[in-house]
C-alpha cells in the first residue's frame, strides 16, 4: 500500500544522502514503537488479514503504517549518515 505523500517526503529527506550529524542520526535511530504499540499493530494487522477490521481500526492501522513508513525513511538516512561518518578500518 502506498502512503499518500510519502514519496514526496522521501525525495525531500533523500535517505541515500547521509548528511545527518552524528547526534541527529542517533536521535532518529532511537525512535521505535512501544511494546504496546507493536502488539496493537499486530492485532490490527491480523484483523486486516482476515477482513474483520472496523472502520476506526482501519484508520488506526493506516496511521501506524504511515508512521512506520516515515520512520523507515528517516532511519535509513540516519544509518547512511553513520556509515559515511565512520572511518574505514
Amino acid at each position: 500500500m502506498a502512503i499518500a505523500g510519502l514519496s514526496i517526503l522521501e525525495r525531500i529527506i533523500d535517505p541515500g544522502l547521509g548528511d545527518f550529524t552524528p547526534e541527529v542520526a542517533r536521535y532518529f535511530l532511537s525512535f521505535d514503537f512501544s511494546p504496546d504499540e507493536h502488539a496493537r499493530c499486530e492485532v490490527l494487522s491480523g484483523k486486516a488479514a482476515v477482513g474483520t477490521l472496523s472502520e476506526n481500526e482501519a484508520s488506526e492501522l493506516d496511521e501506524f503504517l504511515a508512521a512506520n513508513a516515515l520512520l523507515t525513511v528517516l532511519q535509513s538516512k540516519a544509518r547512511m549518515s553513520v556509515r559515511q561518518q565512520t572511518p574505514a578500518a
